[in-house]
């Protein structure tokens, strides 16, 4: 087995050589030979993936977001090769759990959460990532689709999504695509959720709540953190644990076949 550095200079050479998008290209083709073409529709999601936490001051932080390099860290190479300049801070909404005398808090919890975020398609028929992004973790879901995570090449044209990708510009956009959107809809502001839209996000859930396996599978067999510096090395990161995945799940499904 390599050691950790061997796996780093592997890493590092694939960076530099921006070979990751390739790589899944050629591994999605394997897997369309192999007859696990993307069917039934697809399912999108993402996930926050945390990143060493970086303490900046507050002057640094606004010279960061506004695409700056802060005038300290200037002419020193040292620094700014420590520094991530491109992951964010954003906020981790979860829900409150239950407290020792029994009630649960009717707010949820918003966490402070550093690094970036893992955006996938995946197939509905075999559950293969088909599509990927990463960007910075305080990047919109929503406009991830009309970014190029759509996989055209489905067989249907269904999409399922959570409420994050509901939105005008979106349902405008699958349907001059040609796709039809199975997304969540909202619950109306200030109002109660009507029954009817109820059942519906509930039947829908049913399908879409199978992209969030993908995920639990990365962080927990994987073990999904980013521990280098700047998008170009997470990307890398995030792009071999999708090509991981899909190797990991179509050992299952030959498993599953030669069983069956």
């Amino acid at each position: 087995m390599p050691d950790a550095k061997t796996v780093w200079l592997f890493r590092e050479r694939l960076t530099q050589a921006g070979a990751i998008e390739g790589l899944f290209n050629r591994f999605d083709t394997t897997l369309r030979k192999a007859g696990y073409l993307p069917m039934s529709g697809q399912m999108l999601d993402a996930t926050l993936v945390a990143a060493p936490k970086q303490r900046n001051t507050n002057a640094e932080k606004a010279d960061l977001r506004a695409g700056r390099i802060p005038e300290g860290w200037r002419g020193k190479p040292a620094k700014l090769s420590h520094k991530d300049r491109h992951a964010r801070w954003t906020l981790k909404f979860t829900k409150a759990k239950r407290q020792d005398d029994g009630t649960i808090l009717a707010t949820d919890l918003a966490i402070p959460f550093f690094g970036y975020k893992s955006h996938v398609s995946i197939d509905r028929k075999y559950r293969f990532i088909r599509k990927w992004k990463t960007t910075d973790a305080a990047a919109s879901d929503g406009a991830r689709l009309r970014d190029g995570l759509l996989d055209k090449a489905n067989t249907a044209s269904s999409v399922w999504a959570d409420t994050a990708y509901r939105s005008k510009a979106n349902e405008d956009f699958m349907q001059r695509e040609g796709f039809v959107s199975k997304v969540h809809r909202k619950k109306p502001h200030l109002k109660p959720m009507p029954r009817h839209i109820q059942r519906s996000n509930a039947g829908k859930s049913v399908i879409r709540s199978r992209v969030e396996h993908v995920f639990a599978d990365q962080k927990s067999q994987m073990g999904l953190f980013i521990r280098t510096v700047g998008i170009t090395r997470a990307t890398m990161r995030i792009g071999l644990a999708n090509i991981v995945y899909n190797m990991r799940r179509l050992l299952f499904l030959e498993r599953l076949n030669a069983s069956a």
